[in-house]
């Protein structure tokens, strides 16, 4: 059969996706060394909500195969993935599942990094529109779930390794690129300008109401003074 060569990865997505790798590695190095990196910690989770946003936003209106509806792994298309009857361009079913995963459990950090604190000096940056006992528990939270997405990652990475040396399909070159060698797909479509203007606006308006820029700034502590 005669392949040919299809624009898989619009430009959006490549850029969402290394932009990810780096801040959520830097996120979960600056996390767990913690100290002075803490403040750098909080910033880079404020650059991911606005990367969530924009990719949630443009699972939707962008082009072919990176909207959800494209890739979503339901049960079907499982079960003929397992079997190897499953055919398709873009995410398998079971890299979907991958996808959709880190996602959720991203997401579940960011949001509850915004709330967290350190019991030293750091607090996330809507701290302020909650009390310190749920603070804590989100805290918690926040902790309990890296350890789930240094999981999903490392197995995300290996599921790659797996595909280069095993199934000889390389998946980092066309998330580089944007072209794939297919004999079968068609070339994304979709993903107009507008469509990208639109995500973007969105996630600078989430980046800026997850920022807490527009809060009361906190009272400082109250100190007793000694009597001497």
């Amino acid at each position: 059969m005669n392949s040919q060569r299809i624009r898989l990865w619009d430009l959006p997505t490549r850029l969402f996706h290394w932009l990810l790798v780096l801040c959520v590695a830097t996120a979960l190095v600056s996390g767990q060394i913690g100290g002075k990196l803490i403040e750098l910690h909080g910033k880079i989770g404020l650059v991911i909500v606005g990367l969530l946003t924009f990719r949630l936003v443009w699972g939707f209106i962008g082009s072919t195969y990176s909207r959800f509806a494209q890739f979503f792994p339901t049960m079907a298309k499982i079960r003929a993935y397992r079997k190897g009857e499953w055919r398709g361009v873009g995410h398998n079913p079971m890299g979907a599942l991958s996808v959709f995963g880190l996602i959720f459990l991203i997401t579940v950090q960011v949001l509850s990094g915004l709330f967290a604190n350190d019991d030293i000096s750091f607090v996330g940056p809507l701290y302020g529109l909650i009390g310190k006992s749920l603070s804590d528990r989100l805290t918690g939270i926040h902790e309990l779930f890296s350890n789930a997405v240094i999981a999903l990652v490392v197995l995300h990475v290996g599921a790659i390794v797996f595909y280069v040396r095993v199934r000889k399909q390389n998946l980092v070159r066309p998330m580089l690129t944007g072209w794939k060698d297919d004999e079968s797909g068609e070339s994304a479509k979709g993903g107009s300008l507008i469509a990208l203007v639109f995500a973007l606006m969105v996630a600078g308006a989430t980046l800026y109401g997850a920022s807490g820029i527009w809060l009361p700034e906190l009272p400082p502590a109250a100190v007793e003074t000694p009597r001497w």
